[in-house]
Formats: structure tokens, C-alpha cells, sequence
């Protein structure tokens, strides 16, 4: 007797991290879609607060768009939303080398926190959704390293201008929590939020990797 197809999964995010997470623990999406919403956050908007609303509305957003196109209407929605913070201040997702330089000056060798929404929305409507916080501490950069580091433009478009799973991981001291979360997907908290909405997480574990 073979398993029924699990539903159709679909990734609110062109982020290629996330797909490689989700793929990392077998859950595959098989559809992704960008979403595109205003990421502005409001006046004195606490960045658990904003990040949740982003997850929440990326989700949402990308149920409008597959609404009226069966059969990914009938998909399984997992969008998330990732922000850097000092204290009570939103660092942005840098785009220009300026941002990025300025970024990691603060966080030069000090602690931040990075947190991490997840939602999940069945096509029923209803949703789940996780925060997952983790503290991430810096070593002192020396001006050589960050100009080497702006140089290498791994910064670009990048919570906070770093990239914990890349060239940034030399500046990390100390790190309490989630590393996937840092990452950009809380690999725990996904799995767990999918599993208590009925989605099958363990069905494709049953078929050998190679890893």
C-alpha cells in the first residue's frame, strides 16, 4: 500500500536559502512564489511585532495570487520573514554599500538579535505562525575586514547586510538559538507548525537520501 500524495507545498519566498532549508529536512517545496509587499515598518513598530506582520502578509499575499489557479489554490501556504535588531531599532535589508557599511558598524562587537516569523496557511484558511528569536554576538571588525567584506558584496540584500551562513560567520562569536533561524528558516519550529496543521512532514523521510 503506498502513501497518498502529501498536498501541494508552496514557498512565499524566492529567498534560496529557505528552499534549501525546506529541502534540507525533506520538505520540498513544490512551488514557489515572490511576493511583493510594502516592507516598511510602522512608527515605533517593535521588530517582533513587524516581523510577524511581514510573514503574515507575505502569506497572505501570496494566497491572493494563486487563488483563481487551481490546483495550487488547494496548496499548502508556508511564507516567513526575517529582521535584524539593536534594541528596539529595525536594521534594513541593505541594498546599497553604504547601508551595509553602516549596518555592520553597529553591530561590530556587540550583540543583536535576529527573529524569525513563520506562517503557515492551509487553503481551509486557517494559519499557524512562529517566532523564533535568536542572539547572535559580533567580534570587533577591523576596518580592513569590513572593507573586504563590502568588497566581496555578500552583504547585498541581506537582513542587517550579513549572511551568517556565509563569509559572515568569521565575525560570529557566540550565537544562542536557532542557527537555521539566523539563516533564515527555523528548521525545528517549520517542521513542528506543519505538522500540527496535518501536513505529512515525515512521509518523504521515508524514501533514503544521499546527504
Amino acid at each position: 500500500m503506498t502513501n497518498p500524495a502529501p498536498p501541494r507545498l508552496l514557498l512565499a519566498s524566492a529567498s534560496p536559502r529557505r528552499f534549501q532549508l525546506l529541502d534540507q529536512i525533506a520538505l520540498t517545496p513544490d512551488d514557489v512564489v515572490a511576493t511583493s509587499i510594502d516592507e516598511t515598518p510602522r512608527n515605533r513598530e517593535r521588530p517582533r511585532v513587524y516581523v510577524e506582520r511581514m510573514a503574515r502578509e507575505k502569506a497572505d499575499a501570496a494566497r491572493r495570487i494563486v487563488a483563481h489557479d487551481a490546483p495550487r489554490a488547494q496548496s499548502v501556504i508556508l511564507a516567513a520573514d526575517t529582521v535584524v535588531a539593536l534594541g528596539a531599532r529595525i536594521l534594513p535589508k541593505t541594498e546599497t554599500v553604504e547601508e551595509a557599511a553602516a549596518c555592520l558598524r553597529m553591530l561590530s562587537g556587540r550583540a543583536h538579535r535576529v527573529y524569525t516569523s513563520v506562517v503557515v496557511q492551509l487553503p481551509s484558511g486557517r494559519q499557524g505562525q512562529r517566532l523564533v528569536e535568536a542572539r547572535v554576538r559580533f567580534k570587533r571588525i577591523s576596518a580592513e575586514e569590513l572593507d573586504a567584506y563590502l568588497a566581496s558584496g555578500e552583504w547585498r540584500g541581506k537582513a542587517g547586510g550579513y549572511a551568517i551562513q556565509g563569509i559572515a560567520g568569521a565575525f560570529v562569536t557566540k550565537l544562542i538559538g536557532s542557527y537555521s533561524a539566523v539563516v533564515g528558516l527555523p528548521l525545528y519550529e517549520t517542521a513542528a507548525l506543519l505538522a500540527g496543521l496535518g501536513y505529512p512532514v515525515h512521509l518523504n523521510w521515508l524514501t533514503p537520501r544521499s546527504v
